[in-house]
């Protein structure tokens, strides 16, 4: 199951241990020390899950998953010192697909993490894998691209499953 996880975290303790256990699953870790930077760096590498803090600087982990659904469908998991039942369910209404509060035992995040995972790889594998290709027309299922002509086009998770059905 490894693949790479983005860890969006401005605190470097933090950041650290949770990425000794990440990597211990076998994971590859990215970070990021403000929502700006993540932001970027998960739409630049695509990693398999991003684990987003909500309080941060530059730009605050709710507009950082805001932003990411409207663009992608990768699992984030919210990782606060917020533990009010509203910002729980704001962060899960936005899309996160799962809500830690700190403090927080760094091996069930990693199992919090894995079990996303797996759900998510569910999704994608019950989903006809492989490309399919009409004409200059290519989509690729499993890795949710599309391209036409041999340019990339560049589709939101909404207008990707309308498109691919």
């Amino acid at each position: 199951m490894a693949g790479t996880i983005l860890m969006v975290e401005d605190d470097p303790d933090t950041t650290r241990l949770v990425s000794l256990y990440l990597t211990s699953d076998g994971f590859n870790v990215l970070s990021a020390a403000d929502g700006a930077k993540g932001l970027s760096m998960a739409m630049e590498s695509r990693p398999d899950l991003v684990v987003l803090d909500v309080m941060l600087p530059r730009m605050d982990g709710m507009a950082v998953c805001r932003a990411l659904r409207r663009e992608s469908e990768v699992p984030i998991v919210m990782l606060t010192a917020r533990v009010d039942e509203d910002d729980r369910l704001a962060g899960l209404d936005l899309g996160a697909d799962d809500y830690v509060t700190k403090p927080f035992s760094p091996r069930e995040l990693a199992a919090r993490v894995r079990a996303v995972l797996r759900r998510t790889q569910r999704d994608v594998d019950g989903a006809e894998a492989g490309e399919v290709s009409h004409r200059s027309v290519a989509v690729d299922m499993k890795k949710r691209t599309a391209s036409v002509g041999g340019t990339q086009v560049k589709l939101t998770p909404t207008e990707f499953r309308v498109n691919a059905q």
